[in-house]
């Protein structure tokens, strides 16, 4: 390992000295599986700190070469990992086949695209920098499944010692055999590094005969059909047609692996990840390509706007003006960012900010409301009043002038909501209103809204809106 010391001095200046205490504890004592594909979130609990301040961590730690992040595209069924890239850049368009659960996916930013940090091979090597070094079960589970998969030790065990009838390991152009006795069950024969599958639907009456099979694995790995056959003895033929070791094995389809499959772990996803403001701030040119439009189901949009802000350059003067203007946008971005938030852009005296939950940014816009009114109090002013408008849905993540941007009705609705307000009001949509954190927070705070339907330009039908005045 290399003398990393500068480094963590560097780190230190961006980093609270907790994480980077345990950060620097968990490259120096880390086995080998906890330095890859590290999963933060589950980092943060494990080690008691906050999470945005560890998230924020491992990103500048990264920036110093510490980590290598890499973002996996998820299989929502088994949380394998269907592929990996090195940036959101490098993100398809197009469908991701899993074969061990025999379906396609489009890859969504949501829940199925985790961002997880891999320990650099000059700052310590590990297993994991050398794939075809790692036997069957530590590739797969460090290199197929994702941070997201509970591994319960036990369970893994039954599978690899009860329900792994046989293995093997075959370099590129090799051939085995291996002979099996088929019980009467569903089987399915895996191969993780090209992740390809064959299932076998074991059934009848048992055969004295000697069943074959033959198994080519590609790189290309289309889904096949499920082959019928009888319990009793079987060949099994396996040749590597790919370009690098496989890692071929035959399991039972019995409980432990659908035990292991059924148990996640939250992860820091791309969604999170785009709305994260230390990534949005540090890594600018790892956001997207030009051309790309990632798909977001759910993302929560915060407009805000100053009122009368032009007559209050005329009243006060452009140097007082810009004055209690720069203090407010210290303050709003200072909040955004407290509660989870990114700023996506500032439009003269407005704010966009985007947030992955709409209870964050309901937090936030109550108290941004206070934040206006203690500016006020302290420089004996009236004059920063602030609306908001706050609204939740489907979007497009996009790049618009070489900054991350998003497209779509629901940032059209966000901004139109902001626009009904008059006064120092914050409103929101029947989307938003409707999520339970919400309401714990209007229920917390003895709030209540008051309900109306707006007709907003360039939306056909009335929308349901709720002012909190």
């Amino acid at each position: 390992m290399t003398d990393i010391r500068p480094l963590y001095a560097v780190l230190r200046q961006t980093t609270e000295a907790p994480v980077v205490d345990a950060i620097a504890h968990l490259i120096a004592d880390g086995v080998d599986s906890e330095l890859n594909r590290i999963n933060v979130l589950e980092f943060a609990t494990r080690t008691g700190l906050d999470e945005e301040k560890v998230i924020a961590g491992f990103l500048h730690a990264a920036q110093l070469g510490l980590f290598d992040m890499s973002w996996n595209v998820l299989c929502p069924g088994c949380s394998g990992v269907l592929d990996s890239h090195p940036s959101l850049k490098a993100l398809r368009h197009d469908e991701y086949t899993c074969a061990l659960c025999a379906k396609a996916y489009e890859a969504s930013v949501d829940d199925q695209v985790e961002a997880a940090f891999t320990v650099s091979p000059s700052i310590r090597r590990i297993g994991a920098h050398d794939p075809d070094s790692l036997p069957l079960w530590d590739y797969t589970r460090q290199m197929f499944w994702s941070s997201g998969i509970e591994l319960d030790e036990d369970v893994l065990a039954r599978l690899s010692d009860q329900d792994t009838l046989g293995a093997a390991a075959l370099q590129p152009g090799e051939t085995t055999e291996l002979t099996l006795d088929l019980p009467g069950e569903f089987i399915i024969v895996f191969e993780p590094v090209t992740h390809s599958a064959q299932f076998i639907d074991v059934a009848g009456e048992p055969s004295a005969e000697v069943q074959s099979v033959a198994l080519n694995f590609e790189r290309q790995h289309p889904l096949t059909p499920t082959l019928s056959m009888r319990p009793g003895p079987l060949r099994l033929s396996l040749t590597n047609n790919a370009d690098k070791r496989v890692l071929p094995a035959v399991w039972v389809a019995a409980d432990a692996l659908h035990t292991l499959l059924g148990k996640r772990k939250p992860i820091l996803t791309a969604k999170r990840m785009l709305t994260n403001q230390t990534f949005r701030d540090v890594f600018k040119a790892d956001n997207l390509s030009p051309d790309q439009r990632l798909k977001i189901t759910s993302l929560t949009f915060l407009f805000t706007d100053l009122k009368g802000s032009t007559a209050l350059y005329q009243r006060v003067g452009d140097l007082a003006a810009f004055d209690l203007v720069r203090a407010h946008f210290r303050a709003l971005l200072e909040i955004i960012a407290a509660e989870k938030g990114a700023v996506v852009k500032t439009i003269g005296d407005a704010v966009m900010a985007t947030f992955n939950r709409p209870d964050h940014a309901l937090a936030a816009a109550l108290r941004m409301r206070k934040a206006m009114d203690a500016l006020n109090e302290e420089r004996g002013t009236r004059d920063l009043v602030v609306k908001i408008g706050i609204h939740e849905g489907p979007c497009l993540a996009v790049m618009l002038n070489e900054r991350q941007d998003y497209f779509g009705q629901t940032v059209n609705i966000a901004a139109r909501v902001l626009g009904l307000a008059s006064t120092q009001a914050i409103h929101l949509t029947g989307a938003v209103i409707d999520t339970p954190a919400v309401t714990a927070i209007l229920d917390r705070e003895a709030i209540t809204p008051i309900e109306k339907h707006a007709a907003l330009r360039g939306i056909a039908d009335k929308v349901p809106v709720y002012e909190i005045s």
